[in-house]
């Protein structure tokens, strides 16, 4: 892991920059209502777990801090749940977006959009303790995560919630990713970084067994309450750059419940949900 350590911070916004996460999710023009009905319609339709982690109608009334928003789905969430929302994301064009999202939805009352490194929150929010701090699959992206659950810690708080997702070591999607690179194992962070994302070439992407993640949640002095693992994307990929759901063959086949079986078990996204303790 130190090579990625060794990239940097503006490395990792240029590349979300020139393309924030789900930004093709819907080939309507950006900023309409549409698109963005279609964004979100998209990434739960492919990720249904999603809802069920935020949880969002559990924070009506509460502080949440979202930490690497993209371009604003679980963000309207929260705040049509009735949440007082701190958004903060790294890609200044990502966050562009998601303001615009919440303009058009009657939403920005509700959200305060920050720009902010993860790893130096709260210089950028001094007023913390949030009840939720909330982040999906950002974290393994800097370069030095750590740093950025110690500054979460101190953002929380005391009593308040960790909803943290980060991508497993031990997925299907790993495997996938090492076999479709002559199973060089020797190479699979770097093989991992190049392919994690929608978009190749991805400065920093780690991957964390189960022990990983939990360790590196108690470091930062959060309580682990539950770790877990969900999301294989069963779909041909050329099939849905075209939008259409199309399984993979290996998939198309399997019952339900075993490809569900092998969700968890196998799954990309380790997530974990733990509390700073009172």
């Amino acid at each position: 892991m130190n090579r990625l350590a060794e990239k940097s911070v503006a490395n990792v916004q240029q590349y979300w920059d020139a393309r924030p996460c789900n930004v093709r999710h819907s080939p309507k023009p950006i900023g309409s209502p549409e698109y963005f009905d279609e964004v979100e319609a998209r990434k739960y339709r492919v990720e249904p777990h999603i809802p069920a982690f935020a949880d969002f109608a559990s924070w009506r009334g509460k502080r949440v801090l979202e930490v690497g928003c993209g371009i604003g789905t679980d963000t309207m969430n929260f705040a049509r749940a009735g949440a007082a929302v701190t958004a903060v994301d790294l890609s200044g064009e990502s966050l562009r977006i998601a303001r615009e999202r919440a303009q058009v939805f009657g939403l920005s009352k509700h959200i305060d959009f920050v720009h902010a490194n993860a790893e130096e929150l709260t210089s950028a929010l001094p007023d913390g303790q949030y009840d939720l701090v909330y982040s999906f699959g950002v974290v393994h992206h800097t370069p030095h995560p750590e740093r950025a659950l110690a500054q979460m810690r101190q953002l929380a708080a005391p009593g308040g919630t960790l909803r943290l997702m980060v991508y497993y070591r031990r997925s299907w999607k790993v495997l996938s990713i090492v076999a479709r690179g002559s199973g060089r194992v020797w190479k699979t962070d770097e093989l991992v970084a190049m392919n994690s994302e929608a978009q190749t070439g991805c400065p920093v992407t780690y991957t964390y067994t189960r022990r990983q993640a939990r360790e590196l949640v108690e470091t930062a002095g959060f309580r682990v309450n539950r770790v877990w693992v969900d999301h294989i994307f069963p779909y041909r990929i050329a099939d849905y750059l075209e939008y259409r759901y199309v399984k993979q063959p290996h998939f198309r086949w399997m019952p339900d419940s075993i490809f569900r079986a092998l969700e968890r078990h196998a799954g990309w996204h380790l997530m974990v949900d733990a509390d700073r303790p009172a």
